[in-house]
């Protein structure tokens, strides 16, 4: 096997596992391209970001192009003589002069089983949709969005209440080992690429704040998804006594929980049941949706039992849609 010279593409923590894993390798990470410095938090301070400050602490080049398209950006990259070039969640384009770039061309570590949630939001619309498994799929980098053929892929478990931030910290450390694995191969010699079925694809669009508002005449378990699949950002919301309610965690009941017939008559968004174990919320469907972590905007988030302290809230309140 001979060492390759690697050019990395990322911005945000799903990616620095990645870049970590391959200064450990036997391969040289030569530069570092990612988003340039941004306003963050509450303060907005222009701050870091994950692979930045990784990239930093490793003693690594730096590259932060505002548009790939700018000028000197083509020339400053070309000047790394990367053989191989690495995506992970880079958050940009790449055009083609920059796919050509590497002698070996680029490869990407994607969040998904693919052909299924090409694009920009692969954990948070997998966790959405009740998926009960995501993956890491390694591909060549193509004009196409996420379309390249696929050199490996490997599935990971979705847990019945996991997150999406939980599940992007294990697709992170998943896709870092594998990302290396394949790099090795294509170190020794030629790599099967196997095409995506382009008839299988499906699109994750990127969430917004427009995704925040909790809907809930749906069942218990779209509403529990979605509360899951937006965490961390930009996380559920409903209206509690008028006032926004940020929701962090939550759980479905067992059926049994509410009454023998597992269906409580009750309007969606009727709170059933206000104690320290969480608040139990009807949905649409009649079951219902334990609540275990909330934040009144503005405020901090707290557990079930720490948010009803000083809240008269009890049966018979109602979260309406934010």
């Amino acid at each position: 096997m001979t060492p390759v010279r690697i050019l990395f593409f990322g911005s945000p923590d799903f990616a620095v596992p990645t870049l970590r894993a391959l200064v450990a390798s036997a391969h040289t990470v030569v530069g570092v391209v990612t988003q340039p410095d941004r306003p963050r938090g509450r303060g907005q301070h222009v701050t870091r970001g994950a692979v930045a400050a990784a990239a930093d602490a490793l003693g690594l080049a730096v590259v932060q192009p505002v548009r790939l398209a700018d000028p000197g950006v083509r020339e400053t990259l070309a000047a790394f003589a990367a053989d191989l070039g690495v995506v992970a969640a880079y958050g940009k384009i790449l055009p083609e002069w920059l796919l050509a770039l590497p002698a070996q061309g680029m490869v990407n570590v994607h969040a998904s089983l693919l052909p299924k949630y090409r694009g920009a939001a692969p954990v948070h619309r997998a966790v959405i949709a009740g998926e009960r498994e995501s993956g890491v799929t390694i591909m060549r980098v193509v004009a196409a969005l996420d379309a390249g053929p696929m050199l490996e892929r490997v599935v990971v478990p979705i847990g019945p209440d996991q997150t999406s931030a939980e599940l992007e910290e294990v697709l992170g450390a998943v896709g870092a080992t594998l990302l290396v694995q394949v790099v090795d191969r294509l170190a020794a010699g030629p790599v099967l690429e196997t095409a995506q079925a382009e008839a299988a694809a499906t699109y994750a669009a990127k969430v917004t704040r427009a995704d925040s508002p909790v809907d809930w005449a749906f069942p218990a378990s779209v509403i529990h998804n979605r509360i899951r699949g937006l965490h961390p950002w930009p996380h559920a919301s409903a209206l509690l006594a008028g006032k926004r309610v940020i929701l962090h965690r939550s759980t479905r009941l067992d059926a049994a929980y509410a009454a023998p017939s597992g269906i409580v008559h009750a309007p969606s968004g009727t709170v059933h049941a206000a104690a320290a174990a969480g608040l139990d919320v009807v949905a649409g469907d009649g079951a219902l949706v334990r609540l275990l972590e909330l934040q009144a905007e503005g405020g901090r988030r707290l557990p079930a039992v720490d948010f009803l302290a000083g809240r008269a809230v009890g049966p018979g309140d109602r979260f309406e849609v934010s």
